[in-house]
């Protein structure tokens, strides 16, 4: 590793659009770091990534396990000596059921605001001090259209019509003033923070969906991407998908 590569940290990389997250970072020439809670996933998915000539790192990386991300930022710490890049990409559905406005189980809820909220609190808290370390630090968090308030509440758009949900949704909609506080924060430091939404992609995450999807999982990652490697123009605490900006 060259000491001017970019050093890009993927979690929940091992599969899904985070796996074509970390794929196409290291195809632009990137050094990526790819967390994934199953060791064994996470090193198939490097072993890939650096047969097609790219370079990646596994590293276990479970975001609701405080102890275990603050051993992940220390191995980072003294193989690279800084991040330039976080993608907080992990994320789960939850159990549905037990999301349902009238018959929700608090459990499942905190089960989803544990990885989609707090995990990213956590990993982003944890990375702080190696991004601070960076010349031009990117942190992109990946949300859902589902968090859109205009959106869900517009009667033309499909969302406006999903059956109601206090989990997944409300954990997205947090992330996104989640994404928003960081930016504010961070801003002077010109470390840049945004939100995307890449779009229901036919990945093992949307499997429950009661409907077909056509968009892969490398068409999802591009507006990730495109976050992840702007230049000066890069904006801060926005919420984009391929389209440009989302109402929040």
């Amino acid at each position: 590793m060259s000491d001017d590569a970019t050093i890009a940290l993927v979690t929940g990389a091992n599969k899904g659009i985070g796996r074509a997250v970390a794929g196409r970072l290291a195809e632009l020439g990137m050094t990526v770091v790819v967390g994934a809670r199953d060791p064994e996933k996470g090193a198939e998915a490097v072993a890939e990534i650096n047969a097609a000539g790219g370079t990646a790192h596994p590293i276990g990386l479970d975001v609701t396990d405080q102890r275990g991300v603050s051993a992940a930022a220390e191995q980072i710490a003294d193989r690279f000596g800084r991040l330039d890049v976080l993608v907080n990409n992990a994320g789960i559905a939850g159990d549905l059921a037990a999301q349902a406005p009238g018959s929700a189980h608090l459990d499942g809820l905190r089960a989803v605001f544990e990885t989609n909220l707090f995990g990213v609190v956590t990993v982003t808290e944890a990375m702080l001090p190696l991004l601070r370390r960076s010349a031009a630090a990117r942190i992109v968090n990946v949300s859902s259209g589902t968090a859109s308030m205009g959106w869900t509440t517009d009667a033309t758009h499909y969302l406006s019509r999903m059956p109601g949900s206090l989990g997944y949704p409300v954990s997205k909609a947090a992330l996104n003033m989640l994404t928003v506080q960081y930016a504010k924060a961070l801003s002077r430091e010109g470390i840049l923070v945004n939100a995307v939404a890449p779009g229901a992609c036919d990945t093992d995450f949307a499997k429950g969906l009661p409907f077909q999807l056509t968009r892969t999982a490398a068409e999802g990652a591009a507006i990730v991407v495109r976050l992840a490697t702007l230049g000066r123009e890069c904006p801060t605490g926005g919420f984009f998908d391929d389209n440009g900006r989302l109402p929040w």
